[in-house]
C-alpha cells in the first residue's frame, strides 16, 4: 500500500510500497529500473516517491505532470545538483559541476548550428566510407561495437575536429564504455564507494587523459595546421597568465561531448538495425527508399538527409521504444507543488522516458515496433511531453538535432553498401539496465554480405513543396522549446532571426505574407525542437 504525510505546503507525495530498510528501493533501481518507474506510476498515479538509500525521488508521470517538470525554471529545479555522482565521470568544474550560466554557454556549441550540421554529413559519409572498406564481401559483427566505434569516430570529427579524430586511438571506444559502467546507481550512496566498478571507472579516466595529453603533444607538432576546439582551449589563460583550463578538465569536456554525440548515435543505431531487421516488411520499404533517393548520385549531404522519411521514423521509432537515458532528474531548489502535492527543496524529481514513451494513452500498442505511428495523420512524435527520447522543453538534448542527422547519415551509406540479418534469437537483442547509462547486453552478433548493385529511378524533388493551404497563417514560437539551432533560418531566412543574447529565434513577422507560406512551413517541419507552429487566421 502507499502512503502520504500531511506537511506545509501541501501532501507529500504518495510513497512507493516495498521499501528495504536503509536501501529503500535502491536494489531495485540497480536491476529493474524501467519495471520500478512502471510500478510507481501503477501505484501511485502522476506523482510518487521513492527511496534511493535516504535519497527521495518523487517521480511524475503523464503529459500534464511531464509538462510541468520540463517547463520548470533552472532556479525551481536545478538539473547539475541532481547528478553529483557524475562528478568523478566528467571532472570538477565541468557539466554538472558548473554553473548554470556554464552549462548554459556549453549549449550555445556552434558545431550544432544548422549551417554547420550541412557540412557534418559528408564528414560522416566519409568516415562511413573508410570504416567499412575493411568489412569485405561477408562476415559478422557485434553491433554494439562495431557502432560504438564507428560513432566515436564520426562524433569527434564532427564536433571536435577532424585532426583530433585523426589522432584518436582506436582504445579510446572501449576506454569510453568502461568510463560509462561507472554510472552504477549505488553512486547515490557514495560515488567514491571501493568497488570494483568504480575502480574500472577512475582507472578509464585517468587513461583517458593519458590518451588526450599524448595527442596534444603530436599535436602540438602540427605546424601551420588551423586548431581546434581543444588546441583553442589549452591556449586560453587566465588573468594572471596561467592555463585556464588543464588537461584534466578537457578531457571532461571531451567526455560529456562524447556523451551527448556518441553515446545516443551508438545505441540507437544499433537498436535501429537490429528492430529493422526484426520488421523485414518496413526494413524493405526503408532500402526502397533510400535506393531512391540516391539513384541519381547524388551526396549524402544535409539537403538529401531531409528526405528520408521512412528511415527517420525508423530511428525514431527505435528511440521510443529504447531511450538512451531511462531517467532525467532535477533537485528542488524551492519547494515544488504539483496537484495539491509538494516536494520539499532538496529532495529530487525526475520523469522517466523509458515510461512516458510507451505510456498507452499517447501510444496505442505502445510495446509494438511501427514506425508508421510518426507519418502524417498521425505524428504522434507532437506529443511534446509524452514522446520524449531525448527530454522535452528548455532541456532537451542540444546534440538531437546533430544525432538524428549523424543517423541517417550513417545509414544512408551502410544500407546502400550491404544488407545485414540477425546471428541470434530475436529475444536475445536486450539492454542492459544495470546501469544509468544504458546500451546493449553483449554478445548482439549480426551478419553481413555485400549487397549487388541496385538501380532504381531517381526520384525528382524540388528544395521546397508548394503550399497546401493558400489562406493567411499566424506563426508562433515556442521559447521554452528553442534552442538556438537556427535551422529555421536556413530554410526561412526573411521569417526569423537569432537574438544574440538569449539565443533563442526571433520571429520577424507572426503574420507573414500568403506567399511565404512554403518556406514557413517548411521551417515548421524542420525544427529539430518543435518549437515552431502555423495557426490558421480566420479570413
Amino acid at each position: 500500500m502507499t502512503s502520504s504525510t500531511e506537511y506545509s505546503g501541501g501532501k507529500r507525495p504518495p510513497r512507493l510500497s516495498k521499501s528495504w530498510p536503509l536501501i529503500g528501493h535502491l536494489q531495485e533501481l540497480r536491476t529493474r529500473p524501467i519495471e520500478l518507474f512502471a510500478r510507481v506510476r501503477a501505484e501511485c498515479g502522476e506523482i510518487g516517491e521513492m527511496n534511493w538509500a535516504g535519497t527521495r525521488v518523487a517521480l511524475l508521470t503523464g503529459e500534464e505532470a511531464q509538462e510541468a517538470f520540463y517547463r520548470a525554471s533552472d532556479q525551481q529545479l536545478d538539473q547539475g545538483a541532481a547528478y553529483p555522482f557524475t562528478k568523478p565521470i566528467f571532472g570538477k568544474g565541468v557539466v554538472f559541476d558548473g554553473t548554470v550560466e556554464q552549462r548554459k554557454a556549453a549549449m550555445r556549441n556552434q558545431s550544432l548550428r544548422d549551417k554547420f550540421m550541412r557540412g557534418h554529413a559528408e564528414t560522416i559519409d566519409a568516415e562511413v566510407r573508410a570504416w567499412i572498406e575493411g568489412l569485405g564481401d561477408e562476415g559478422e559483427i557485434d553491433v554494439l561495437d562495431f557502432f560504438a566505434e564507428l560513432t566515436m569516430y564520426t562524433s569527434s570529427a564532427c564536433l571536435v575536429g577532424k585532426r583530433f579524430r585523426a589522432h584518436l586511438p582506436a582504445e579510446a571506444y572501449q576506454v569510453f564504455y568502461t568510463l560509462e559502467k561507472g554510472t552504477d546507481a549505488l553512486a547515490f550512496v557514495n560515488a567514491n564507494l571501493p568497488l570494483p566498478v568504480f575502480r574500472e571507472r577512475d582507472r578509464a579516466r585517468a587513461r583517458l587523459v593519458e590518451m588526450l595529453t599524448a595527442m596534444f603533444e603530436e599535436l602540438d607538432h602540427d605546424e601551420g595546421s588551423p586548431k581546434e576546439l581543444f588546441e583553442v582551449l589549452l591556449t586560453l589563460r587566465n588573468e594572471s597568465g596561467e592555463p585556464r583550463y588543464t588537461i584534466d578538465q578537457i578531457t571532461g569536456m571531451f567526455i560529456s561531448l562524447m556523451f551527448a554525440g556518441h553515446h545516443t548515435t551508438s545505441g540507437t543505431a544499433a537498436w535501429t538495425l537490429i528492430e529493422l531487421l526484426k520488421s523485414p516488411h518496413y526494413m524493405k520499404r526503408v532500402n526502397e527508399e533510400i535506393d531512391t533517393i540516391y539513384a541519381d548520385g547524388r551526396e549524402v549531404s544535409y539537403q538529401a538527409l531531409r528526405e528520408i522519411p521512412l528511415l527517420e521514423n525508423g530511428i525514431k521509432e527505435a528511440l521510443r521504444l529504447h531511450p538512451p537515458l531511462i531517467v532525467l532528474m532535477r533537485k528542488v531548489v524551492h519547494d515544488f507543488h504539483y496537484k495539491g502535492h509538494t516536494v520539499r527543496a532538496g529532495d529530487l524529481v525526475a520523469v522517466s522516458p523509458a515510461v512516458s514513451n510507451r505510456m498507452p494513452e499517447c501510444f496505442p500498442n505502445p510495446d509494438l515496433y511501427d514506425p508508421d505511428r510518426y507519418a502524417a495523420g498521425r505524428e504522434e512524435d507532437k506529443q511534446l511531453f509524452a514522446w520524449t527520447p531525448f527530454g522535452a522543453g528548455r532541456h532537451r538534448c542540444v546534440g538531437a538535432a546533430f544525432a538524428m542527422m549523424q543517423l541517417k547519415a550513417i545509414f544512408s551509406t551502410l544500407l546502400r553498401s550491404y544488407e545485414f540479418e540477425l546471428a541470434q534469437a530475436p529475444e536475445h537483442y536486450r539492454n542492459d539496465h544495470s546501469k544509468m547509462v544504458v546500451q546493449l547486453q553483449q554478445p548482439c552478433r549480426l551478419r553481413y554480405r555485400r549487397r549487388a548493385a541496385t538501380i532504381v529511378a531517381a526520384r525528382a524533388a524540388g528544395s521546397v513543396p508548394a503550399p497546401v493551404i493558400d489562406r493567411p497563417f499566424f506563426l508562433q514560437a515556442d521559447l521554452d522549446l528553442c534552442q538556438g539551432h537556427a535551422v529555421c533560418i536556413q530554410e526561412a531566412p526573411d521569417l526569423f532571426e537569432i537574438d544574440s543574447e538569449t539565443n533563442r529565434v526571433v520571429v520577424r513577422n507572426m503574420e507573414p505574407e500568403v506567399s511565404e507560406r512554403a518556406f514557413a512551413e517548411a521551417a515548421v517541419r524542420h525544427c529539430p525542437t518543435r518549437a515552431l507552429s502555423i495557426e490558421e487566421l480566420d479570413t
